[in-house]
């Protein structure tokens, strides 16, 4: 059966290394979970690791990390939703919000359930997912303000998840300005300039931070050592934290080239026939995974002997040619895996999460 091992060992080491970077450019930082699916298991190692502060998009998430630790502060990282608004003020300390509506919506759930819920202002910069538009904010903030039991904690930006537009001093200058502006003029200080994600790091590594941006929200980066200027790792830091194990379920000399009249398969896709290979064969083995699980394009096959050959909802098949290393039925093939791939894994109740 396949099966998701966490390596605790490698994610403390990834975690002190970027705990040693920030606590030495005196940055704050949390970490995000929205790749564990609120997964307890996991969660439960990252919260050891000695965060007090969690991100997340999904408030059952939060609310899992509540039930973990109640004192860990919980920050719901995208514009929340109206039938969220009940869960949001209940197991979030602070969202990110870029709408008057939803902050009013916010305010009022606050009030019913006597809380002070705190909030950061997301700005656009330019890669045109979730912000306010920067000629809007002083109007925005002078609403914001009035709202009762609304505590604004400061103002942050997002780039690079939705048109690849990366990050950078200036933009972050940008945001920092914002920031001073708003202070002078409303007389109110924004403890927190949010700058980014994991896509940041390189930025905090090359001493380009502008004074004035102090806090980050680290996910991708803690789990993979990405690098995500270039797609590399990170000298120093483990890729595979995460890995992935499945298990051969057959293994068989076939024909290289499919027999019979051709169509699309349940994919859409139609296979291409190279008409050199007939007559020829090699050891084909199915992996107990597929598509529902995970797409083949997030496992990284550098390093290994075979190729994948193709995919279903539930299985994988890998051409071995000769199958030089004999592997057999029951044998176990790991894998690491991309950040969207560990997703879906995660995402999926059919494959089993494990810790060593």
């Amino acid at each position: 059966m396949a099966f998701l091992k966490l390596y605790k060992d490698k994610l403390k080491h990834n975690f002190d290394f970027l705990h040693k970077l920030f606590t030495e450019n005196n940055l704050d930082w949390g970490a995000v979970t929205k790749l564990f699916c609120g997964n307890e298991l996991y969660l439960k190692e990252v919260i050891n690791l000695g965060f007090r502060e969690i991100h997340d998009s999904r408030i059952k998430n939060l609310q899992k990390v509540k039930e973990i630790d109640s004192t860990v502060k919980t920050c719901y990282i995208k514009p929340p939703a109206k039938r969220s608004i009940p869960d949001i003020v209940r197991y979030a300390d602070m969202s990110m919000n870029t709408e008057y509506y939803t902050l009013k919506l916010l305010s009022d759930e606050a009030v019913r359930q006597n809380k002070t819920h705190k909030v950061i202002i997301m700005v656009e910069t330019g890669d045109l997912r979730e912000g306010v538009m920067g000629d809007h904010l002083i109007d925005f903030y002078a609403k914001v303000f009035e709202l009762p039991n609304i505590q604004i904690e400061g103002i942050g930006t997002n780039l690079n998840c939705l048109h690849g537009v990366m990050p950078s001093q200036d933009k972050l200058i940008q945001l920092s300005l914002y920031k001073q502006i708003i202070e002078l003029k409303f007389n109110r200080k924004l403890p927190l300039v949010s700058g980014g994600t994991s896509v940041t790091i390189p930025l905090i590594m090359n001493k380009q931070i502008p004074a004035g941006v102090n806090h980050f929200r680290i996910g991708e980066t803690l789990y993979f050592g990405a690098n995500l200027f270039d797609e590399t790792t990170i000298e120093g830091m483990h890729d595979d934290c995460l890995e992935l194990f499945t298990e051969i379920i057959e293994i068989t000399e076939k024909p290289k080239v499919p027999m019979g009249e051709m169509a699309a398969n349940p994919q859409g896709e139609i296979t291409e026939i190279d008409e050199s290979l007939y007559g020829e064969t090699s050891y084909r083995a199915i992996l107990d995974i597929g598509v529902l699980d995970i797409d083949p394009k997030y496992l990284i096959l550098e390093g290994y002997d075979f190729e994948i050959v193709g995919s279903s909802s539930d299985m994988i098949v890998i051409d071995l040619g000769d199958n030089p290393e004999k592997r057999k039925v029951g044998d176990l093939i790991n894998f690491k895996v991309k950040y969207m791939g560990a997703l879906g894994i995660l995402n999926s109740n059919y494959i089993e999460k494990t810790v060593e």
